[in-house]
């Protein structure tokens, strides 16, 4: 089954991040195919390189980033969102004049359509959070 995933809350203040990234992994154990998983609202803080939880805390955009290197998984953070909350990646840090990055390894930037996209080609369109 050829599945996408669409995360709406942040890493740490809602469940949905870690229930989403355990579904993707017993997804890809069971060998279906995950085309995509797109982050939007708060969602995409997932995606943010700066996120230094407690060494005891589980860290959640690291577990991310390593699925994606692992499976070639496509994680995508909604580009409007991210404006609004201050992620940027060497392309908007450029085109807005800011100074710095914060967008981790294994995300990228990209606007709604790829959700759309997403909803078309996959069998099922699983949603995390609000």
């Amino acid at each position: 089954m050829k599945l996408a995933v669409l995360i709406n809350e942040g890493p740490y203040q809602h469940q949905a991040s870690d229930s989403a990234y355990q579904f993707v992994t017993a997804a890809l154990a069971a060998g279906h195919e995950v085309m995509r998983v797109f982050f939007y609202h708060d969602g995409v803080n997932n995606g943010t390189r700066l996120t230094t939880p407690p060494q005891d805390d589980r860290h959640i955009q690291r577990r991310w980033s390593a699925l994606a290197d692992e499976h070639k998984l496509d994680l995508v953070l909604c580009v409007a969102a991210c404006q609004r909350r201050g992620l940027v990646d060497e392309g908007e840090m450029k085109r807005n004049s800011k100074d710095a990055h914060n967008i981790a390894d294994g995300f990228r930037i990209s606007g709604l359509g790829q959700l759309v996209e997403a909803g078309i080609e996959a069998d099922r369109l699983v949603t995390f959070g609000d």
